[in-house]
């Protein structure tokens, strides 16, 4: 009897040992498991020419029109807000070659953080401009978490926490650093779509990944909201933009 209590403690401690490790593998990033599921297809924009003049410049550069107005139909993303994505992950991938990242995962992001920047009843102008303030939730560890203010409020007008601003949610602090111009007018700002853009794709191309592979691009969306949640609503809206882009032709 004392033989089969200890065999059953032994088995007990052993499925312990191994749901914990199983556990482990599936949830670490980039690991075997939610790591492994694939990637979505990155897809590739329709260009006409890419101005050399600037080394970053989207809203000058040529993008196939009837590209642009037949996808933006049949994916339902506002023409303004994919000719930013497009030309953002073409942008990027000239500055990292080896990213490879397609405009539908921008495009995820872009819809997940803000609806393409309508989020509250807003629109983007033709310049990219967003018609309000997208400003998100005091990150003042409620139920987020706390980071106390890093820019006097200038992007969030929070002197006290910090908040996510703009199209593709940037918190001040990631912005300082991530922030790029682009659409050439010497000014990286949050609340334009085509800075926001090319800011949020090269921001996912950091660390030399690759997002064709399973483990790039989760690494990459994990680099920018730390969820597995939001990793899986990307993940399902970029698969569908890039089904919806090949339906277009």
């Amino acid at each position: 009897m004392l033989r089969l209590k200890r065999l059953a403690v032994f088995c007990l401690f052993a499925i312990c040992v191994i749901t914990g490790l199983l556990f482990w593998v599936l949830r670490a990033p980039g690991a075997a498991g939610f790591g492994d599921l694939a990637a979505p297809p990155q897809s590739g924009a329709k260009l006409a020419t890419l101005s050399g003049a600037r080394a970053v410049d989207i809203t000058d550069s040529t993008m196939d029109a009837e590209w642009l107005d037949r996808t933006a139909a049949d994916t339902g993303i506002p023409a303004r807000a994919l000719q930013a994505y497009a030309m953002a992950a073409e942008l990027a991938n000239t500055a990292a070659p080896a990213c490879r990242i397609g405009w539908n995962t921008v495009a995820a992001v872009g819809f997940v953080e803000s609806a393409h920047g309508s989020h509250g009843g807003g629109s983007l102008s033709g310049t990219g401009q967003v018609s309000g303030q997208i400003i998100g939730p005091s990150l003042d560890g409620g139920s987020f978490a706390a980071i106390p203010d890093t820019d006097d409020g200038v992007l969030d007008g929070d002197a006290l926490w910090d908040r996510a601003v703009g199209p593709m949610q940037f918190i001040p602090s990631t912005w300082e650093l991530a922030g790029r111009d682009g659409n050439g007018d010497g000014y990286a700002d949050p609340l334009n779509i085509d800075d926001a853009a090319l800011s949020a794709a090269s921001y996912l191309c950091g660390g030399g990944r690759d997002l064709t592979t399973a483990r790039g691009w989760t690494d990459a969306v994990l680099s920018y909201n730390q969820s597995d949640s939001y990793v899986r609503q990307v993940r399902e809206q970029a698969n569908a933009y890039a089904v919806e882009a090949r339906a277009a032709g």
